[in-house]
Protein backbone atom coordinates (compact mmCIF):
# COMPACT_ATOMS: atom_id res chain seq x y z
CA UNK A 1 0.00 0.00 0.00
CA UNK A 2 1.17 3.65 -0.60
CA UNK A 3 0.39 5.98 1.89
CA UNK A 4 0.27 10.04 1.85
CA UNK A 5 1.26 10.99 5.54
CA UNK A 6 2.18 14.42 7.38
CA UNK A 7 3.51 14.33 10.51
CA UNK A 8 2.87 16.95 13.54
CA UNK A 9 5.72 17.34 14.90
CA UNK A 10 8.33 19.42 16.14
CA UNK A 11 11.00 21.64 14.18
CA UNK A 12 13.12 18.51 12.79
CA UNK A 13 16.34 20.71 13.68
CA UNK A 14 16.11 20.30 17.16
CA UNK A 15 15.15 16.28 17.25
CA UNK A 16 18.03 13.59 18.16
CA UNK A 17 18.67 11.64 15.17
CA UNK A 18 20.22 8.68 16.91
CA UNK A 19 16.46 7.97 19.48
CA UNK A 20 13.77 9.61 17.68
CA UNK A 21 10.40 7.63 17.75
CA UNK A 22 9.14 10.04 14.73
CA UNK A 23 12.32 10.79 12.69
CA UNK A 24 12.36 6.38 12.89
CA UNK A 25 8.54 6.38 11.48
CA UNK A 26 9.96 8.83 9.07
CA UNK A 27 12.72 6.78 7.74
CA UNK A 28 10.53 3.98 7.52
CA UNK A 29 8.04 5.70 5.57
CA UNK A 30 10.00 7.22 2.95
CA UNK A 31 11.61 3.54 2.87
CA UNK A 32 8.36 2.03 1.68
CA UNK A 33 7.88 5.24 -0.30
CA UNK A 34 5.26 7.09 1.34
CA UNK A 35 4.82 10.82 0.50
CA UNK A 36 5.51 12.16 3.58
CA UNK A 37 4.76 16.36 4.74
CA UNK A 38 5.82 18.14 8.11
CA UNK A 39 4.25 20.44 9.83
CA UNK A 40 3.89 22.46 12.74
CA UNK A 41 0.62 22.30 15.20
CA UNK A 42 0.74 26.13 14.89
CA UNK A 43 0.15 26.46 11.70
CA UNK A 44 -3.51 24.17 11.78
CA UNK A 45 -6.17 26.79 10.09
CA UNK A 46 -9.89 25.67 9.90
CA UNK A 47 -12.54 27.80 7.74
CA UNK A 48 -15.57 26.59 6.41
CA UNK A 49 -15.41 22.86 7.91
CA UNK A 50 -11.97 22.21 5.84
CA UNK A 51 -9.10 21.26 8.12
CA UNK A 52 -5.51 23.18 6.30
CA UNK A 53 -2.07 23.61 7.08
CA UNK A 54 1.52 24.70 5.39
CA UNK A 55 3.25 22.00 5.08
CA UNK A 56 6.94 20.60 3.96
CA UNK A 57 7.10 17.90 1.67
CA UNK A 58 9.87 15.60 2.89
CA UNK A 59 12.20 14.97 0.15
CA UNK A 60 14.67 12.68 2.54
CA UNK A 61 15.85 12.29 5.74
CA UNK A 62 19.14 10.35 6.80
CA UNK A 63 20.95 9.92 10.06
CA UNK A 64 23.74 12.73 9.01
CA UNK A 65 24.28 15.06 11.53
CA UNK A 66 23.37 18.36 10.31
CA UNK A 67 22.24 16.75 7.03
CA UNK A 68 19.63 14.87 8.19
CA UNK A 69 16.25 15.78 6.36
CA UNK A 70 15.90 17.88 3.19
CA UNK A 71 12.74 19.57 2.39
CA UNK A 72 10.35 20.65 -0.40
CA UNK A 73 9.01 24.29 -0.67
CA UNK A 74 5.97 24.77 1.51
CA UNK A 75 2.29 23.66 0.89
CA UNK A 76 -0.53 24.13 1.54
CA UNK A 77 -2.74 20.73 2.31
CA UNK A 78 -6.35 20.08 2.81
CA UNK A 79 -5.86 17.30 6.13
CA UNK A 80 -9.12 15.75 5.21
CA UNK A 81 -8.58 15.44 1.71
CA UNK A 82 -4.63 15.40 0.53
CA UNK A 83 -3.27 12.88 2.99
CA UNK A 84 -3.89 9.38 4.39
CA UNK A 85 -2.84 9.61 7.48
CA UNK A 86 -1.45 12.18 10.47
CA UNK A 87 0.92 11.44 13.13
CA UNK A 88 0.18 13.71 15.63
CA UNK A 89 3.76 13.64 17.00
CA UNK A 90 4.30 16.83 18.68
CA UNK A 91 5.82 16.34 22.35
CA UNK A 92 4.22 17.69 25.63
CA UNK A 93 3.52 20.53 27.54
CA UNK A 94 -0.20 18.78 27.36
CA UNK A 95 -1.66 22.34 27.83
CA UNK A 96 -4.18 24.48 26.10
CA UNK A 97 -2.02 24.62 22.99
CA UNK A 98 -1.65 20.68 22.82
CA UNK A 99 -5.73 20.70 23.20
CA UNK A 100 -6.90 22.63 20.62
CA UNK A 101 -4.45 20.58 18.49
CA UNK A 102 -6.66 17.47 18.98
CA UNK A 103 -10.05 19.70 18.90
CA UNK A 104 -8.73 20.80 15.18
CA UNK A 105 -7.60 17.02 14.46
CA UNK A 106 -11.23 15.68 15.21
CA UNK A 107 -12.79 17.13 12.89
CA UNK A 108 -11.16 14.99 10.01
CA UNK A 109 -12.41 11.83 11.57
CA UNK A 110 -14.06 10.19 8.71
CA UNK A 111 -11.45 11.20 6.46
CA UNK A 112 -8.04 10.57 7.22
CA UNK A 113 -6.96 8.46 10.51
CA UNK A 114 -5.34 10.16 13.00
CA UNK A 115 -2.60 8.83 14.92
CA UNK A 116 -3.10 8.34 17.55
CA UNK A 117 -6.57 9.37 17.81
CA UNK A 118 -6.77 12.80 19.10
CA UNK A 119 -9.94 11.90 21.72
CA UNK A 120 -8.49 9.30 23.05
CA UNK A 121 -5.31 11.03 23.25
CA UNK A 122 -7.08 14.14 24.93
CA UNK A 123 -8.76 11.53 27.12
CA UNK A 124 -5.77 9.63 28.55
CA UNK A 125 -3.18 12.05 29.66
CA UNK A 126 -0.10 9.70 30.40
CA UNK A 127 -0.73 9.99 34.86
CA UNK A 128 -4.75 10.18 34.40
CA UNK A 129 -5.22 7.30 31.77
CA UNK A 130 -3.04 5.04 34.09
CA UNK A 131 -5.80 5.79 37.41
CA UNK A 132 -7.95 2.96 35.24
CA UNK A 133 -5.72 0.53 36.17
CA UNK A 134 -4.97 0.83 40.05
CA UNK A 135 -4.31 -2.88 40.28
CA UNK A 136 -1.23 -2.44 38.69
CA UNK A 137 -0.38 0.67 40.26
CA UNK A 138 1.81 1.57 43.69
CA UNK A 139 0.26 3.39 45.73
CA UNK A 140 -0.61 6.67 44.61
CA UNK A 141 -2.66 9.79 45.43
CA UNK A 142 -3.38 12.88 43.09
CA UNK A 143 -4.28 16.07 44.95
CA UNK A 144 -3.01 19.54 45.81
CA UNK A 145 -3.40 19.86 49.48
CA UNK A 146 -0.61 19.80 51.77
CA UNK A 147 -2.70 17.72 54.55
CA UNK A 148 -2.96 14.82 52.63
CA UNK A 149 0.24 14.64 51.01
CA UNK A 150 1.73 14.66 54.93
CA UNK A 151 -0.90 11.87 55.76
CA UNK A 152 0.32 10.09 52.23
CA UNK A 153 3.65 9.94 53.09
CA UNK A 154 3.25 9.12 56.88
CA UNK A 155 1.70 5.87 55.53
CA UNK A 156 3.79 5.01 52.57
CA UNK A 157 7.53 6.85 53.65
CA UNK A 158 9.28 8.27 51.48
CA UNK A 159 7.51 9.55 48.04
CA UNK A 160 8.20 10.64 44.42
CA UNK A 161 6.66 14.06 43.77
CA UNK A 162 5.10 14.49 40.15
CA UNK A 163 3.39 16.94 37.92
CA UNK A 164 0.54 15.34 36.22
CA UNK A 165 1.05 16.52 33.05
CA UNK A 166 5.10 16.14 32.90
CA UNK A 167 7.39 14.74 30.42
CA UNK A 168 11.14 13.39 30.39
CA UNK A 169 11.41 12.84 33.77
CA UNK A 170 11.25 16.73 34.05
CA UNK A 171 10.37 18.09 38.04
CA UNK A 172 10.26 14.92 39.59
CA UNK A 173 11.32 15.01 42.88
CA UNK A 174 12.22 12.06 45.59
CA UNK A 175 11.28 13.33 48.99
CA UNK A 176 12.66 10.97 51.79
CA UNK A 177 10.56 9.67 55.19
CA UNK A 178 11.59 12.64 57.13
CA UNK A 179 9.59 15.11 54.85
CA UNK A 180 12.19 17.53 54.97
CA UNK A 181 11.28 20.17 51.96
CA UNK A 182 7.69 18.63 51.12
CA UNK A 183 5.78 21.43 52.26
CA UNK A 184 8.12 23.65 50.15
CA UNK A 185 7.36 21.84 47.13
CA UNK A 186 3.92 21.45 47.38
CA UNK A 187 3.74 24.98 47.52
CA UNK A 188 5.88 25.06 44.15
CA UNK A 189 3.99 22.46 42.87
CA UNK A 190 0.85 24.62 43.49
CA UNK A 191 1.90 27.85 42.41
CA UNK A 192 4.02 26.66 38.97
CA UNK A 193 0.93 24.59 38.19
CA UNK A 194 -3.39 24.82 37.98
CA UNK A 195 -4.01 21.37 37.68
CA UNK A 196 -2.88 18.69 40.99
CA UNK A 197 0.08 16.95 40.62
CA UNK A 198 1.08 13.39 41.53
CA UNK A 199 2.86 11.61 44.84
CA UNK A 200 3.17 7.89 44.65
CA UNK A 201 5.26 5.45 46.92
CA UNK A 202 8.80 5.55 46.10
CA UNK A 203 9.96 2.08 44.92
CA UNK A 204 13.40 1.14 45.61
CA UNK A 205 12.73 -1.30 42.73
CA UNK A 206 13.24 1.47 40.53
CA UNK A 207 17.29 0.76 41.01
CA UNK A 208 16.54 -2.82 39.23
CA UNK A 209 15.29 -0.50 36.35
CA UNK A 210 12.19 0.91 34.66
CA UNK A 211 10.84 -0.45 32.06
CA UNK A 212 9.55 0.99 28.41
CA UNK A 213 7.20 -1.47 26.94
CA UNK A 214 6.38 -0.67 23.89
CA UNK A 215 2.51 -1.45 22.32
CA UNK A 216 1.34 -1.41 18.35
CA UNK A 217 -2.46 -1.54 18.44
CA UNK A 218 -3.23 -3.50 21.56
CA UNK A 219 0.18 -6.32 20.99
CA UNK A 220 3.36 -5.78 22.37
CA UNK A 221 5.86 -5.03 20.77
CA UNK A 222 9.11 -5.11 22.17
CA UNK A 223 10.75 -3.75 25.54
CA UNK A 224 13.60 -2.08 26.96
CA UNK A 225 14.88 -1.64 30.77
CA UNK A 226 15.69 2.02 31.44
CA UNK A 227 18.05 1.83 35.06
CA UNK A 228 19.12 5.30 36.58
CA UNK A 229 22.43 6.75 36.01
CA UNK A 230 24.90 7.39 39.24
CA UNK A 231 23.45 9.57 41.49
CA UNK A 232 19.80 9.51 40.15
CA UNK A 233 16.86 7.64 41.17
CA UNK A 234 14.93 8.86 37.71
CA UNK A 235 15.68 6.00 34.62
CA UNK A 236 14.54 8.37 31.85
CA UNK A 237 17.23 8.36 29.08
CA UNK A 238 16.63 12.04 28.80
CA UNK A 239 17.79 12.70 32.24
CA UNK A 240 20.99 9.79 32.03
CA UNK A 241 19.14 6.77 32.51
CA UNK A 242 20.96 3.85 29.92
CA UNK A 243 18.92 1.38 28.16
CA UNK A 244 19.64 -2.49 28.25
CA UNK A 245 18.04 -5.10 26.76
CA UNK A 246 14.55 -6.63 28.67
CA UNK A 247 12.20 -9.68 28.68
CA UNK A 248 8.50 -9.22 30.08
CA UNK A 249 7.76 -10.87 33.56
CA UNK A 250 4.51 -12.52 34.21
CA UNK A 251 3.24 -10.05 35.64
CA UNK A 252 4.31 -7.18 32.89
CA UNK A 253 2.34 -9.85 30.47
CA UNK A 254 -0.18 -9.64 32.40
CA UNK A 255 -0.51 -5.71 32.56
CA UNK A 256 -0.35 -5.83 28.69
CA UNK A 257 -3.21 -8.30 28.71
CA UNK A 258 -5.68 -6.09 30.33
CA UNK A 259 -4.58 -2.99 28.47
CA UNK A 260 -4.02 -3.99 24.94
CA UNK A 261 -7.78 -4.32 24.23
CA UNK A 262 -8.51 -0.87 25.44
CA UNK A 263 -5.90 0.78 23.73
CA UNK A 264 -6.79 -0.97 20.05
CA UNK A 265 -10.18 -0.04 20.91
CA UNK A 266 -9.41 3.85 21.55
CA UNK A 267 -7.64 3.88 18.70
CA UNK A 268 -4.33 4.32 20.21
CA UNK A 269 -1.63 2.31 17.73
CA UNK A 270 1.20 3.70 18.93
CA UNK A 271 1.69 3.20 23.14
CA UNK A 272 4.98 3.36 25.66
CA UNK A 273 3.93 2.16 29.02
CA UNK A 274 6.51 2.43 32.18
CA UNK A 275 6.73 -0.21 34.80
CA UNK A 276 9.21 -0.15 37.92
CA UNK A 277 10.46 -3.38 38.75
CA UNK A 278 8.93 -5.56 36.70
CA UNK A 279 5.42 -4.96 38.84
CA UNK A 280 4.38 -1.13 39.23
CA UNK A 281 2.41 0.64 36.42
CA UNK A 282 3.53 4.07 36.33
CA UNK A 283 2.51 5.52 32.98
CA UNK A 284 0.68 4.57 29.88
CA UNK A 285 2.07 7.54 27.30
CA UNK A 286 -0.07 8.26 24.38
CA UNK A 287 0.82 11.37 23.35
CA UNK A 288 4.46 11.14 21.39
CA UNK A 289 5.90 7.76 23.12
CA UNK A 290 9.01 7.39 22.65
CA UNK A 291 11.75 4.36 22.92
CA UNK A 292 11.22 2.17 19.62
CA UNK A 293 14.95 3.20 18.23
CA UNK A 294 16.19 1.26 21.18
CA UNK A 295 13.92 -1.41 20.95
CA UNK A 296 14.74 -2.05 17.61
CA UNK A 297 18.61 -2.04 18.37
CA UNK A 298 18.76 -4.39 21.45
CA UNK A 299 16.08 -6.86 19.32
CA UNK A 300 16.84 -6.74 15.88
CA UNK A 301 13.22 -5.63 15.82
CA UNK A 302 11.69 -2.78 13.30
CA UNK A 303 8.85 -1.64 15.25
CA UNK A 304 8.90 1.58 12.98
CA UNK A 305 7.31 -1.14 10.60
CA UNK A 306 5.12 -2.48 12.65
CA UNK A 307 3.54 0.63 13.58
CA UNK A 308 2.87 1.14 10.01
CA UNK A 309 1.74 -2.08 9.15
CA UNK A 310 -1.21 -1.48 12.01
CA UNK A 311 -2.05 2.19 9.97
CA UNK A 312 -2.33 0.22 6.69
CA UNK A 313 -4.19 -2.44 8.27
CA UNK A 314 -6.88 0.28 9.85
CA UNK A 315 -6.65 2.26 6.09
CA UNK A 316 -7.42 -0.87 4.20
Amino acid sequence: MTLCAAVQMDPMDGINIGGDSSFALMLKALERGYTLYHYDVRGLTWEAGRLTTRAHPVLDVKREAGAHYRFGDPVTIDLGRDVDVVLMRQDPPFDLGYLTGTWLLERIRGETLVVNDPVSVRNAPEKVFVLDFPQFMPPTMVTRDLDAVKDFQARYGAVVVKPLHGNGGKAVFRIDADGSNLGALVELFGQVWPEPFMVQQFLPSVSKGDKRIVLVDGEVAGAINRKPGEGEFRSNLAVGGYAEAAELTPREQEICAALGPQLKERGLIFVGIDVIGGEWLTEINVTSPTGIVAIDRFNNSDTAGMIWDAIERRIA
